[in-house]
């Protein structure tokens, strides 16, 4: 999952403008506007960062300013777009992945991360479909319906593209963390929906990254229950070729779902090795996505007597 969270850089004096004018004035719509459009499109400095823990400590700040903003403006396209995607990066990046790191020391602490985790991806979630539905009018009823679901996103274009994929990715990674939720589970073919719509409208967005859900979602699957390694292997081959091998995820993910899978501790740390070894400063943009997805491969390398039976 790539790493690409918005600057906050210029909102210390635009909280004090809305905060200064009163209820009802236009004054305040124009103030929470110019703000929402700061964090809409701010450039992404937190993505050329090279420290996750400042990174992680900096984000909750502007999450919690957003949320704020879209009470004032529950509509706003930008806003709704930076909840859904800074709210998933988050929960994966910083929480789910850090349970996964302290397991072997803290198991309660993992459990309690687990759980904070399971509640973030379906308040993303929420942010995504407000988003989708705020663009097309019953798009959550008409991928729920078996009959209008084809038809529901048929509608959707080019430009719908992070929605659909912020909010799969959100509703995904849900599921993965709620398999004893029955209710939820059901949900995984409109999970895969959104992200194959995202797909063929857009495979180059984040530069593959729409691959890189592919291949946890085929490769994490077992082909009793419609799993492919055959399909995660390809979902690879395009991502590596979209991002011209510079970003360390797609070899990261595969290693943990395909070769995991298969036992194969040679492909396993082949692909970990890759991962390791891309320059983090390379591509400016994607650093701080490289460097999480490199502590994650160093991890798991580490892990891999416990991984693999032979």
């Amino acid at each position: 999952m790539a790493c690409s969270f918005r600057s906050f850089r210029h909102l210390p004096a635009l909280v004090v403008l809305v905060a200064g004018v009163s209820p009802g004035c236009s004054v305040r719509k124009v103030a929470v506007n110019t703000l929402a459009s700061a964090l809409a499109a701010g450039s992404d400095t937190y993505a050329t960062d090279d420290d996750p823990e400042l990174v992680a400590a900096a984000i909750p700040f502007g999450l919690k300013t957003i949320e704020a903003l879209l009470v004032e403006a529950p509509r706003n396209d930008g806003l709704l777009l930076a909840a859904t995607s800074g709210f998933t990066q988050y929960a994966y990046a910083f929480v789910q992945a850090e349970a996964d790191l302290v397991e072997g020391k803290d198991l309660s602490r993992a459990t309690a991360l687990r759980a904070r985790a399971r509640k973030l991806y379906p308040r993303a979630l929420r942010y995504g479909l407000r988003g989708l539905e705020a663009r097309h009018p019953g798009f959550e009823a008409g991928l729920r319906d078996d009959a209008l679901r084809e038809r529901t996103l048929a509608a959707t274009t080019k430009s719908d593209v992070p929605l659909l994929y912020w909010a799969g990715a959100a509703w995904g990674a849900a599921i993965s963390l709620s398999k004893e939720n029955a209710e939820l589970t059901a949900d995984q073919g409109l999970v895969e929906a959104l992200e194959k719509r995202a797909l063929a409208l857009d495979e180059g967005f984040g530069q593959g990254t729409i691959h890189d859900f592919f291949i946890a979602f085929e490769g994490g699957r077992p082909p009793a229950a419609g799993g492919s390694a055959e399909k995660a292997r390809w979902h690879l081959e395009r991502a590596v070729a979209l991002s011209s091998g510079k970003r360390a995820a797609p070899f990261v993910t595969f290693a943990e779902t395909v070769s995991v899978s298969a036992q194969d501790r040679r492909e396993f740390e082949e692909m970990l090795r890759r991962a390791l070894a891309i320059d983090p400063d390379a591509v400016p943009e994607l650093r701080l996505a490289n460097t999480v997805s490199q502590r994650r491969a160093a991890w798991l390398l580490a892990c891999s007597d416990e991984l693999f039976l032979e």
